[in-house]
């Protein structure tokens, strides 16, 4: 055969592996997951998110966890926020990671085990305050973020179920939660929440979930304001060093204020322009009530249970398995929410922290393969002519 045509026979195979390859990557999937419902335990998928051919690619973790995926290396992707020492965070599955890097990816730690997750570690905790209001529940605290895997000094970002493709952050991220009248008070009976809001970084964290029975979930749980932070999303009074369970008022929406008597809505301006340097508004602490402190010993003691079984199956090199000795369990020590005790009523730190814009990383993926594609074939038509 001549060089020519056999040059032209590789172009037209070069050309017809490009284009016999998979239809263009999308962006969105079918069903956004704010719009899938599961039911837990019992009807949780193994994956959240199953769509293929998408930009940011596949999940990265699993929704299906239990014995077999509890510890330190879980990938779990199952989240809770039931009381003060029963709730999780969602942080990076490698050390020394940022927020915005890693938010697609972002793993479920909790405050105990039990249900296949990592278990934040003894010490992380450094002050946390649970609040239950009319529509929504809410932790916010202060925490050693290292010890969650996220990079000192990093401000960080914020994860919802939504993201700018709908998938979530993390995609596929699943959140249930007991402490809604749908439970009827039942601790094994779980509500899945449709709207959250979850803010790391900064050596501080707030997650908020509202009500799904609630008529304005997605408006306490709005999830646009990403660069203003906590002080804004869940205003709060929570004090480093106390651990603390107080009923409170719902906060205004975020975003919404009032000057002047008049309302007014915030619009958050694009990354593009720079860092946010000043506010419109300051935002209004909602009235607390029936605050209850307790001793950060007695509230994650299971964790800490943990964490001494690894030290010491490690020391003595034995593969006895008393790392996970969680049961699921609540502790049942936890008196009511009502009942009451003295509580200091002063401007909460935490308001001020986890600011830093949260980049929304829609993945190259599709962009690189086809360039390489494209390349491929001139190279083809180069080398063989």
């Amino acid at each position: 055969m001549p060089r020519f045509a056999l040059s032209l026979a590789f172009v037209a195979i070069a050309a017809a592996g490009i284009f016999a390859q998979d239809p263009p990557m999308s962006t969105y999937p079918a069903t956004p997951l704010a719009n899938k419902h599961f039911s837990y335990p019992s009807g949780i998928p193994y994956q959240a998110d199953t769509d293929t051919n998408l930009i940011r690619g596949a999940q990265s973790g699993y929704n299906l966890c239990n014995s077999t995926t509890e510890g330190q290396d879980s990938l779990c992707q199952t989240s809770f926020l039931n009381h003060l020492d029963d709730f999780c965070l969602w942080a990076p599955p490698e050390p020394n990671s940022t927020i915005a890097d890693t938010e697609g990816e972002e793993v479920a730690w909790c405050t105990k085990p039990g249900r296949g997750t990592r278990v934040i570690p003894p010490g992380a905790l450094q002050g946390v305050q649970y609040m239950r209001t009319p529509d929504y529940i809410q932790v916010v605290g202060f925490i050693d973020q290292t010890k969650v895997n996220i990079a000192d000094g990093d401000y960080g970002g914020e994860l919802d179920p939504h993201g700018a493709d709908l998938r979530g952050n993390p995609l596929g991220g699943l959140l249930f939660s007991n402490a809604f009248n749908a439970s009827n008070s039942d601790n094994n009976t779980f509500t899945q929440a449709i709207e959250w809001t979850n803010f790391m970084g900064g050596g501080s964290f707030c997650l908020k979930v509202c009500d799904p029975a609630g008529a304005h979930a997605a408006d306490y749980c709005q999830h646009i304001f990403d660069r203003i932070g906590c002080a804004y999303n869940a205003p709060n009074n929570a004090q480093n060093g106390t651990f603390e369970v107080c009923l409170g008022d719902n906060q205004d929406f975020p975003g919404v204020y009032t000057s002047s008597g008049t309302v007014m809505t915030y619009t958050q301006p694009p990354e593009s322009l720079g860092a946010i340097t000043t506010m419109p508004y300051t935002p209004v602490v909602p009235a607390s009530s029936s605050c209850t402190t307790f001793a950060s010993a007695d509230l994650y003691s299971s964790a800490a249970s943990v964490f001494s079984s690894i030290v010491t199956t490690t020391a003595t090199s034995t593969a006895s398995g008393s790392a996970k000795t969680g049961s699921g369990s609540g502790s049942g020590s936890l008196p009511s929410a009502t009942r009451s005790s003295s509580s200091a009523d002063v401007s909460g730190v935490a308001n001020g922290a986890s600011m830093g814009a949260s980049s929304m990383l829609m993945g190259s993926g599709a962009g690189a393969g086809a360039v390489i594609g494209l390349m491929g074939l001139l190279f083809s038509m180069t080398f063989l002519a």
